[in-house]
C-alpha cells in the first residue's frame, strides 16, 4: 500500500477518536450510544492500519483492544435492546 494511504488512515483514526471524545465531553453523545462506539471503532481501525504498517506494536495492541471494546459495547447494547422489546 502507498505510504500516503497508510498515513491518511492513521490521521482519520485520530480524527475519529478526538471527535468522539469531543462530542462525549460536550454532552452531544452518550457514552453508551452506537455513534460514540462507532466513532471509536473507526478510529481504532485507522490507527491499526497505520501502526501495523509501521510496526508500532504498542500502538497496535492498544488499538486492537480499543476495537474489541467498541465491538463488544455495540453487541452488548444491541443484545440489551433486543431483549427488552
Amino acid at each position: 500500500m502507498d505510504n500516503k494511504v497508510i498515513e491518511f488512515a492513521g490521521w482519520l483514526g485520530v480524527i475519529f477518536y478526538v471527535f468522539a471524545y469531543l462530542l462525549l465531553s460536550t454532552g452531544m453523545l452518550k457514552a453508551n450510544s452506537y455513534r460514540f462506539h462507532s466513532l471509536n471503532i473507526l478510529g481504532a481501525i485507522g490507527l491499526i492500519i497505520n501502526s501495523a504498517y509501521y510496526g508500532d506494536k504498542p500502538n497496535l495492541v492498544v488499538n486492537v483492544i480499543w476495537l474489541i471494546i467498541g465491538i463488544f459495547a455495540i453487541y452488548r447494547r444491541y443484545l440489551h435492546l433486543s431483549l427488552n422489546k
